[in-house]
């Protein structure tokens, strides 16, 4: 385990702000995070466990206790009749996970694609993208247990997943550390229709193609287009939850002429056409810019502290529910 000292928060954070954090334990083994707990317990501090920094805002006053950050990677493959399974460390980088299903011709994340973070990170908001989600393929779970001190392998039973949430981020936020996540895949392609977006790539560029590989990299075209690099970038990637509505509410929205997604999950207002249609595209907010090609993402182009952020957040929110009635949430976790 390696034992870090006043590290700044700004540089273990893709959004760039925050003050320092009196510890930082990097670990590379399931021991190694048994003892930085053990270390956290024996000092009395408080512990945060950090993956790549790309869903957590940082606070200015830092952080009095330990962010533990995970460090352990590989991926092993396990072939059955129908498919296989992946067992991934945590701290695997993710899109390198969907790099290699789709090598090996197997569905089921290829639209996952170019999703910034670690693997460990991936169930904690049950991350999300072009009709897929992660809790469509994961089994299970091992985790370290801080409650009972032990290692456990938790299913997706007990997981309780729904629109970019989970026991880790809910009932049981900061129980548990992810060791490692096990994904089963299938040989084949991604079932049609597809994402609107996905559906207009795939019409204006003829393509022919739907294997996992040609669907990789129809999305990583698409996510090129919007997203800014967060390691060239400042930014924590999309920055508020799409909004999820009633069957009246939709029909609501659509005789108002909102566009409207209508999928297996429900009926979603993309959060970032409620930001644009508030006048916010391209705006520069106390130092914060709202991208001017996907206004869910807020840039840091010049903010010096979470105060700026803060403003720029509030300001955004409340024009939103003046003119639409409805709240944005924001998606990033506070680091405090």
């Amino acid at each position: 385990m390696r034992v870090n000292e006043n590290i700044l928060i700004s540089s273990l954070t893709t959004m760039r702000l925050g003050g320092p954090a009196r510890y930082v334990l990097e670990v590379t083994s399931p021991q190694e995070v048994a003892d930085a707990y053990g270390f956290a317990e024996q000092f009395r501090l408080r512990t945060f466990p950090l993956g790549y920094g790309a869903n957590t805002l940082g606070h200015d006053e830092g952080f009095n206790g330990a962010i533990i950050i995970n460090r352990m990677q590989g991926i092993a493959d396990d072939f059955t009749a129908d498919g296989a399974r992946l067992k991934v460390m945590g701290g695997e980088y993710w899109d390198n996970v969907v790099a290699h299903a789709c090598e090996k011709g197997l569905t089921g994340i290829e639209a996952l694609s170019k999703i910034p973070g670690l693997a460990g990170s991936a169930p904690v908001q049950n991350i999300g993208a072009y009709g897929q989600q992660l809790s469509d393929t994961l089994e299970s779970v091992d985790v370290y247990d801080t409650a009972s001190r032990t290692f456990r392998t938790l299913t997706k039973e007990n997981l309780h997943f729904d629109y970019r949430q989970s026991i880790f981020n809910t009932t049981e936020r900061g129980r548990y550390f992810i060791i490692s996540i096990t994904l089963k895949l299938t040989p084949g392609e991604m079932p049609r229709p597809f994402y609107n977006s996905l559906e207009r790539y795939i019409d204006d560029h003829s393509v022919t193609d739907f294997s996992p590989q040609s669907i990789r990299q129809i999305v990583s075209a698409i996510r090129d287009t919007k997203l800014p690099d967060p390691l060239k970038v400042a930014s924590a990637g999309s920055f508020f939850h799409n909004i999820y509505i009633s069957d009246e509410e939709a029909e609501k929205a659509i005789e108002k002429g909102y566009p409207m997604h209508r999928g297996k999950d429900g009926n979603k207002i993309s959060a970032a056409w409620l930001i644009e249609q508030a006048g916010f595209k391209g705006k520069l907010l106390h130092g914060i810019r709202v991208s001017d090609k996907a206004p869910l993402v807020l840039i840091n182009e010049s903010a010096k502290s979470y105060n700026d952020l803060e403003k720029a957040r509030e300001e955004i929110v409340g024009h939103v529910y003046d003119k639409f009635g409805w709240w944005l949430e924001q998606e990033p976790v506070e680091l405090q």
